[in-house]
């Protein structure tokens, strides 16, 4: 598999490419698939559909990668915090942890309840093309800590900070809990026949760096560590989110560590590029344009030609992109980067 092999720093004949996000609104295949489900929830838990819907981007897109489609969300919401995905709102948590004893109110083994995304990843495994990758993934600790505390997504993050300098041994106990779910969680779908396993710290940049890297990036080497030592031949990939101002202190077994879009990907090739394979890290808005589009695309492999590189967006498809750019977007990778190898 292309992906793998970059993942492994192997050569390969192009730069192998995939988009966060890439099953999605934009495509009328996928809000088609959504309506037959009741719910996000349930679109998630439906095997048959979550399936469907996961392989859409292979046929419509042809990448070089499959991510499972389940939500960040499915750990805290097996741990048994209720859950709704309101329209126009997104995901909120009907009940939140404020104390030690709302934190001894989650349910452990909350992994055993995901049978479900094990079950879509076998499906999927089975159905995919043996030259494409499966991506398991999670959400990272510090990241569905912040949903669990504030009950929503947030934009300034009072409550998660204010527990983290009023009562760091409360949040470090919720992390360690997060983090021990996350490590069977993964190592779960890598049994069921993911090919490599991404963890998304979405919420990282809402942390500076002394801070991110005890509440948030110590956990990610924690599972990285444990996820080696078990499967040593599976990739792992970090995202964390808005840290380029110090990506040249982010160390630790991951084999891939992605890259937004707010940061230079020749800066970020300085910073971090000798200890990861680098994945990233086109502007998503460049889509809107052709033109801007390739000329990001240029920029990105001038900067990474003889480089660990896996071409992805530096953020999530944008609802309303042009899925015909996005078809553009994979065929422009293959063929420029193909000019490098």
């Amino acid at each position: 598999m292309i992906f793998i092999d970059a993942c492994l720093r192997k050569k390969t004949p192009y730069t192998p490419i995939w988009m966060m996000r890439q099953a999605g609104r934009y495509l009328d295949e996928y809000k088609a698939t959504r309506k037959r489900a009741k719910n996000f929830i349930d679109l998630c838990q439906r095997v048959d559909l979550a399936t469907e819907v996961t392989l859409q981007p292979i046929d419509i897109l042809d990448v070089d990668a499959a991510i499972l489609f389940s939500d960040i969300l499915v750990i805290p919401y097996e741990m048994g915090l209720p859950l709704e995905f309101k329209e126009g709102f997104g995901p909120q948590f009907l009940q939140t942890i404020t104390d030690e004893e709302s934190l001894g109110m989650l349910k452990s083994n909350a992994h055993a309840r995901l049978s479900y995304v094990y079950e879509c990843v076998d499906s999927v495994r089975n159905k995919l093309a043996k030259d494409k990758a499966l991506i398991g993934f999670s959400g990272a600790p510090w990241t569905l800590a912040t949903y669990m505390i504030e009950g929503h997504g947030s934009k300034s993050y009072e409550k998660s900070k204010k527990m983290l300098y009023q009562n760091p041994k409360l949040l470090h106990a919720l992390l360690q809990k997060l983090t021990d779910e996350i490590k069977q969680y993964l190592s779960m779908q890598i049994k069921a026949g993911a090919n490599a396993v991404m963890l998304f710290d979405s919420w990282a940049n809402a942390l500076e760096k002394s801070k991110y890297l005890e509440f948030g990036w110590f956990y990610l080497q924690d599972i990285a560590n444990y996820l080696k030592a078990t499967f040593p031949q599976i990739p792992l990939i970090a995202f964390p989110r808005g840290v380029g101002a110090f990506l040249e202190s982010l160390h630790g077994k991951f084999d891939v560590l992605g890259i937004d879009w707010q940061i230079d990907m020749k800066e970020a090739k300085e910073k971090a590029g000798d200890r990861f394979v680098l994945q990233g890290n086109l502007e998503p808005a460049r889509l809107y344009d052709y033109s801007s589009m390739k000329e990001g695309v240029i920029s990105i492999l001038e900067v990474m030609r003889n480089s660990g590189h896996i071409f992805n967006l530096g953020h999530g498809m944008i609802k309303d992109l042009p899925r015909e750019n996005a078809i553009s977007l994979v065929k422009l990778v293959r063929e420029l980067s193909s000019k490098y190898a």
